[in-house]
């Protein structure tokens, strides 16, 4: 009984394994296109910056546990996860249309317009994984 439970161990690892490469390569793309340094910013105490990161990471985390559980098989898991990292980036250049100095605000320390970031990369990912689901 206990062996057929873990049958699927295997499978689970490997989505695991890949969901964290594709966790760290949204890392990587996302500090790389924003102007800031988040991870900088965090260990300075700035709030804002944390609240952005984070929720930047839910956004792009909701479309691809999505992914995870509507692919077929692990390349589609890969090329979903691609989509939502290319919805997240977009959403970042979005949020920046109506406060276009706002990297410079979130380096600065203010929450408002870390919060708005976060809540624009959340609403895209919500909508992401939904769109995938169809």
């Amino acid at each position: 009984m206990v062996l057929q439970s873990l049958s699927g161990l295997p499978a689970f690892l490997i989505y695991l394994v890949v969901a964290l490469v594709l966790v760290g390569t949204y890392l990587y793309f996302y500090l790389w296109v924003t102007p800031h340094d988040e991870f900088a910013l965090v260990r300075a105490d700035r709030p804002g910056a944390a609240i952005s990161l984070g929720l930047s990471l839910l956004g792009f985390a909701l479309p691809l546990t999505s992914s995870i559980a509507h692919a077929d098989n692990i390349v589609d898991m890969v090329i979903w996860g691609i989509v939502a990292l290319a919805v997240q980036i977009g959403a970042y250049y979005l949020a920046r249309l109506p406060i276009p100095d706002l990297s410079q605000r979130i380096a600065n320390g203010e929450v408002a317009p870390a919060i708005w970031l976060g809540a624009a990369s959340v609403t895209a990912g919500l909508i992401n994984a939904a769109s995938m689901t169809t």
